[in-house]
């Protein structure tokens, strides 16, 4: 099995960030709460998806680490066939769940938000170019 250890180097680095950036919190409703909200702080596009490629690859690090390759080099049909197979399902949840939350304001999944299942969908989409480019474990 290839090594996907998670190093130190690609960590989130927050001495990048400005001092009082919040990572991961909303900012809360100016109208529910007593005294003002400062506003966020400028952080750079770049800063914002560098951000997000590593909690991707913290996700993928890990679920690698549960699931192993296999799941996906030995699916029906190959590889490829698996993820179009679990991509298809992630859109139809994601579909399903937007749908209840523009019908249902409020509405809240109980197993997954949609967040989850768009790290997971591109999560998939990076296995498979690791896997058009044969880098993928068999």
């Amino acid at each position: 099995m290839a090594d996907y250890s998670f190093s130190r180097e690609s960590r989130i680095d927050s001495n990048r960030l400005p001092s009082n950036h919040i990572y991961r919190e909303r900012d809360p409703n100016p109208k529910t709460l007593s005294k003002p909200v400062p506003p966020r702080p400028v952080v750079e596009f770049s800063d914002e998806v560098r951000i997000v490629y590593d909690e991707l690859m913290a996700l993928m690090l890990s679920k690698h680490k549960d699931y192993g390759p296999k799941n996906v080099s030995e699916s029906p049909g190959g590889a490829l066939n698996g993820l179009r197979v679990r991509m298809h399902d992630k859109l139809a949840r994601i579909n399903n769940i937007y749908e209840y939350m523009e019908d249902t304001k409020g509405f809240q999944p109980q197993h997954e938000s949609l967040e989850d299942s768009f790290k997971d969908m591109a999560n998939y989409a990076i296995i498979g170019l690791l896997d058009l480019r044969g880098k993928w474990d068999k």
